[in-house]
């Protein structure tokens, strides 16, 4: 059908109005640079005050060897109603990455933070702004340092490949700070198959936890393989395995995995299953009959799934002594504490990349009830969510305000699925100075000049076809 002229005039002038005004918008956000404090906090949902406050690793991001100001690796510590107390700004220190922090019996930290080639490792007093020590080695882009004792490091060792044996050295070991010297190591390469994962690589294991349990296991958490293994220090020998290499339905990719035990001494392993966007745990069972050698045969259930895909790559879960669990949502840049129904307690609103979280009073890892103790079993969804975008003053997101329109309607379903990729892709995208409303008028005003673009060929289809014509006629 063949618009009339003033129509399409009237046409054009509405669609350059729209597209000038959504513009505008990304405009005023470049020039104002967004948020003026890089290190912004915000409560979200506060139902309950937390017990003390809450120490969080913020990873930072950095792209092409370039620091992103307004988004620098610190460690943050958060109030009882998730309001800032205090920071430490890492990059200005040289850090390119702050990962797992823990909170130590005195008050103080253990940070953990790299650059490339050398992982720093220090004890820093809040109080006084200052390292009491520091440790550095030679190793790359190290995720977790845990303190066994006033002497002993246990050293998660990725990305540790020897060119010249063309070979991965991925290990743990454990660092004596008296002596200056290694007192154990275990490599993966001793206890793995060298196809696992594909085959060695630069980063084969991405090995991001170790974690003590009792005086002679460690937890350890090789990522690309999908698993969570107990270490035996005393035999070298890998007591429990949650996962299998590539097996995705179990856990994909996760971290910070924490071990518990039932009230009958059951073990049991709650973890960030981050891939796929949700916090599980698993408990070990024994089933009727027995294996080739006549030994009981055990298999691990999955009691507890909360979140999946309302959270955005978690990295963190520790079960509080009061039955709920901190969990930190990475690309949803915050941390919440959550009821085994899945309600939101507590929330907190922190940028960027929030990597581990750690309520002070209860130290760095898990100690309260497994879920089966607490009769809590099942699959839930996350309740009660501020659902604000951080920086933004206590605005609602984008994508969750377009979900809230959808809801009901018979756009619900699709309109969730674009919200939830919306929710896990665009921080990897989204500039440091625009929030998730400044994207989407971007995104819109793009869409809409190309629409309107591709229309005006249309129509213009014949006067250009006529015009290349003549043109090769004249040619």
């Amino acid at each position: 059908m063949d618009i009339p002229v003033p129509r399409r005039r009237t046409i054009r002038v509405l669609l350059a109005v729209v597209v000038l005004v959504l513009s505008a918008n990304v405009g005023y956000a470049a020039v104002t640079g967004g948020p003026d404090d890089p290190g912004y906090v915000e409560p979200g949902t506060v139902e309950s005050p937390a017990n003390g406050s809450t120490i969080v690793g913020v990873q930072g991001y950095h792209f092409g060897g370039e620091e992103d100001p307004k988004r620098p690796a610190r460690l943050v510590s958060i109030g009882e109603r998730a309001e800032l107390e205090w920071q430490h700004n890492g990059s200005a220190e040289g850090a390119t990455w702050f990962y797992e922090p823990d909170p130590l019996p005195n008050g103080n930290v253990l940070v953990v933070a790299t650059k490339p080639g050398t992982t720093t490792v220090y004890e820093y007093d809040p109080d006084t702004h200052e390292r009491v020590w520091t440790e550095e080695f030679d190793i790359e882009d190290t995720h977790d340092v845990t303190m066994l004792d006033e002497e002993r490091l246990a050293i998660a060792n990725m990305r540790n490949y020897n060119d010249s044996a063309d070979r991965s050295d991925d290990r743990v070991f454990v660092y004596n700070r008296t002596s200056g010297e290694i007192t154990w190591e275990w490599h993966f390469r001793d206890h793995y198959p060298i196809s696992t994962d594909g085959g060695m690589d630069e980063d084969w294991t991405h090995v991001n936890d170790v974690e003590p349990v009792g005086d002679d296991q460690l937890l350890l958490s090789p990522r690309n393989f999908d698993q969570a293994v107990l270490v035996n220090m005393t035999t070298d020998e890998i007591d429990l395995r949650l996962g299998t290499d590539d097996d995705r339905a179990t856990i994909y990719e996760q971290h910070n995995p924490d071990y518990l035990e039932s009230a009958n001494g059951t073990p049991t392993i709650l973890v960030a299953d981050s891939e796929n966007h949700r916090v599980v745990e698993y408990e070990l069972v024994e089933r009727t009959g027995t294996d080739d050698a006549g030994l009981p045969t055990f298999e691990w259930d999955r009691t507890w799934e909360v979140g999946t895909d309302q959270l955005t790559w978690p990295r963190d879960a520790d079960r509080l002594p009061n039955g709920n669990t901190l969990i930190t949502d990475t690309m949803n840049h915050r941390v919440i504490e959550a009821t085994p129904t899945g309600e939101i307690v507590w929330e907190s609103y922190v940028t960027w990349g929030p990597y581990d979280a750690d309520r002070v009073a209860h130290g760095g890892s898990s100690n309260g009830p497994t879920i089966r103790d607490q009769d809590a079993e099942g699959t839930y969804q996350l309740t009660g969510s501020a659902h604000i975008e951080p920086g933004e003053s206590g605005n609602e997101s984008f994508d969750r305000w377009l979900s809230r329109q959808a809801a009901g309607t018979v756009v619900d379903g699709p309109v969730e699925t674009l919200t939830t990729h919306w929710r896990h892709l665009t921080p990897w995208i989204r500039p440091a100075w625009m929030d998730s409303w400044t994207l989407a008028s971007a995104l819109g005003a793009a869409m809409i000049a190309l629409v309107w673009g591709s229309a005006e060929l249309i129509v213009a289809r014949k006067q250009i076809l006529a015009r290349l014509r003549s043109l090769g006629e004249r040619l």
